[in-house]
């Protein structure tokens, strides 16, 4: 049996999170933590999800420019991702992040989900995307 992997669409006001199947295949939107960039809140409700899911390993979305230079969100990113190796002692994996919520977008679309529900699953399924490529990748 393999472990959990978390999944993690990081966002200033909402962070989508996904976690993978016990046997590393497929990554299922877990939700989207409102937090309001308020991080101790979001630290928080992680910690929990790695304790309840028995996560082994965070894969995170990386948000490289389209030309793959780092921005500012990317150097945002990387502080955040500085934050989860010193508060859970976990391997980080990035993710090129760059085409998740289009695709998300496109999903949500597909399945006629109303719009004013669109903003609440949009980092959900963003980071269901990012978990399920790594999961491919390693598959």
């Amino acid at each position: 049996m393999k472990s959990r992997v978390l999944g993690i669409d990081y966002g200033d006001a909402r962070t989508g999170i996904a976690v993978s199947d016990l046997l590393g295949i497929t990554a299922q939107g877990l939700e989207t933590i409102a937090h309001g960039s308020n991080e101790k809140m979001l630290m928080n409700r992680i910690s929990e999800i790695i304790s309840e899911y028995s996560i082994e390993k965070i894969v995170i979305g990386y948000p490289f420019n389209m030309n793959y230079t780092k921005g500012p969100r990317a150097e945002k990113t990387d502080k955040f991702i500085e934050k989860l190796q010193n508060r859970f002692h976990l391997e980080v994996i990035k993710i090129d992040e760059r085409l998740t919520t289009v695709a998300a977008h496109r999903t949500m679309h597909d399945l006629s989900i109303a719009k004013d529900k669109k903003k609440k699953i949009v980092d959900t399924i963003s980071a269901q995307y990012i978990l399920q490529m790594y999961l491919d990748k390693e598959n």
